[in-house]
């Protein structure tokens, strides 16, 4: 008897069971504090070599309490790939990014906090392994997208040709 109950009882719930399934594509993939923080920062740093306006492109993946950005010292245009340790607290969360150039060479480390849209933090330039000088960074969001502006993007400039 019960096979037979099985196979009267599975066609009335199959329905029920699969509509459950699409309720799953409506939920997020981000938490809402990565929706609130993920994004791209702009602000200055202030150190011992005076102030230099900075920009970072920040992604936090709450769940696995981890952080990856891009900094672009917006004074030499130099960018760097970071990725650490992401907290959450509050309405933001605690920082630890390391900073490499060229994907091997350790360059920097920025210990932050983050605030609602506020970055706060100490940004330490690496010199053969140790923490060296360090900028006071203060950076405010200004876009909810991971994606640079296409102004901040040089545009390519046509090949002369000669005659």
């Amino acid at each position: 008897m019960r096979p037979r109950a099985a196979r009267v009882l599975l066609p009335i719930l199959l329905p029920t069971l699969l509509g459950s399934c699409a309720l799953g594509a409506y939920l997020s993939p981000q938490t809402a504090l990565e929706r609130r923080v993920n994004g791209l920062y702009e602000g200055i740093g202030v150190g011992g070599t005076g102030r230099v306006p900075y920009r970072l492109t920040l992604t936090i993946q709450q769940r696995e309490g981890r952080a990856s950005a891009v900094l672009v010292n917006d004074e030499s245009r130099k960018s760097y790939a970071g990725s650490g340790t992401f907290k959450a607290t509050g309405n933001g969360g605690a920082l630890e990014l390391r900073f490499f150039e060229n994907g091997d060479q350790h360059r920097a480390n920025l210990h932050a906090t983050i605030d609602g849209t506020k970055i706060s933090g100490t940004l330490r330039t690496v010199l053969l392994g140790k923490e060296l000088l360090g900028y006071v960074v203060d950076l405010n969001k200004v876009s909810d997208s991971t994606v640079v502006p296409g102004a901040a993007v040089p545009t390519p400039q046509p090949v002369p040709t000669q005659p």
